[in-house]
């Protein structure tokens, strides 16, 4: 008689739950990943980069698609507006004025360079005080 070992592997499945998108957004904790829809129903996923506020009052973000996107490479990201719909809750649209795309792609440019300034500094700091 020989015994036979059976590996039960459960497959993890993401839960979806509706949450307000600002919260989600700004959120600095937050690798949850963000799904939407497009206009034939389909359900895509997103990896959220970054949180750009632009102009007086506008709010971009920049999304790194997860689901595969026909025209867009594996390293590129979209910038969505945000927006309010008729309710007053807040929903994504895709930026089409390149102008403005490139100029919020821009300003996150300079809050990584920046940031690594900072951490360079910091560690230049450290490194005096020994």
């Amino acid at each position: 008689m020989s015994a036979v070992k059976k590996n039960n592997v459960k497959k993890e499945e993401e839960e979806i739950v509706k949450v307000d998108l600002l919260d989600v957004l700004l959120d600095e904790n937050n690798t949850a990943p963000i799904y939407m829809h497009d206009e034939n129903g389909k359900q895509l996923k997103f990896e959220q980069v970054a949180v750009i506020p632009y102009g007086e009052e506008d709010l971009y973000c920049i999304l790194k698609p997860v689901t595969k996107l026909p025209g867009i490479a594996d390293d590129e990201a979209i910038v969505f507006k945000v927006e309010e719909d008729d309710k007053g809750e807040a929903i994504l649209r895709v930026e089409d004025k390149e102008d403005i795309a490139i100029a919020v792609f821009d300003q996150y440019y300079d809050l990584i360079e920046e940031a690594e300034k900072e951490k360079a500094q910091t560690k230049k700091d450290k490194k005096d005080k020994k």
